[in-house]
């Protein structure tokens, strides 16, 4: 069964979306992130992929207190990224609640820092980033292409560990026009025992639905979401159906 996993992204607080990783597109739905992370609880969602893009921006964490509420008043299993550079960052995303981290430009820039990660927590805790423009990895809030083949990039970190892989084509991103299944295709085809995690361009249940058909571990689900174009309900009936 897909792990349906949806998405709350973060600015001073507020839960926004942007397009493409562009701040200058930010769109503003809500200025507290935890009453939308209790209504995806509500539909019988149990995990939260949780950004801090203001993180991001100044790479290191920003919105630990978000983290923290959503933490101690729901049961979301919280996987948390942005700006987390530094063993401190790490600690800080878990001490206040996270079940996972995300590492993207980390592991592209101190891949040694990366590395460390998952020797003292494991793969099960550490998800690696590996976020794509024409299939080149694209690092700190995808403003910078890397020569970096996503392909060799995980088959790099599937040596070292990585179990989770969450993968976004920036082409698609916040644009609600269905989902790179190229892309996704290929990773799980060259890398079976990855739980791949697709992100980005999700506009509809049959988006989530094909994905399922193909054997994809998980989806982040967003924009489509606070759009109304995927509602939390039909959510929870396709969840309840794929049982």
């Amino acid at each position: 069964m897909i792990q349906i996993i949806p998405a709350i992204d973060i600015i001073e607080g507020k839960c926004v979306r942007l397009t493409q990783g562009d701040f200058a597109q930010k769109k503003e739905y809500n200025a507290h992130p935890l009453d939308i992370a209790k209504s995806f609880e509500d539909a019988g969602l149990t995990r939260l992929h949780l950004v801090d893009l203001d993180g991001a921006r100044q790479k290191k964490v920003v919105n630990y207190k978000v983290l923290d509420a959503i933490a101690s008043h729901t049961k979301l299993q919280i996987d948390f990224g942005g700006g987390i550079q530094s063993d401190a960052d790490v600690q800080v995303a878990f001490d206040y609640g996270a079940a996972q981290i995300t590492g993207g430009s980390v592991a592209v820039n101190n891949p040694e820092l990366f590395e460390s990660w998952l020797n003292q927590y494991g793969g099960d805790k550490i998800i690696l980033g590996a976020d794509a423009k024409k299939e080149k990895i694209a690092i700190h809030g995808w403003k910078e292409v890397t020569e970096v083949w996503v392909y060799d990039f995980i088959a790099d970190y599937l040596q070292k560990g990585v179990k989770y892989v969450i993968s976004t084509d920036v082409a698609k991103d916040g644009l609600l026009q269905g989902p790179s299944f190229v892309l996704y295709g290929n990773i799980d085809y060259k890398f079976p025992e990855i739980k791949l995690i697709a992100s980005g361009g999700i506009s509809s249940m049959a988006d989530i639905e094909q994905l399922h058909e193909m054997g994809i571990y998980g989806v982040i689900v967003g924009k489509a979401i606070y759009e109304g174009r995927i509602k939390l309900p039909e959510l929870t009936k396709f969840m309840l159906s794929v049982r």
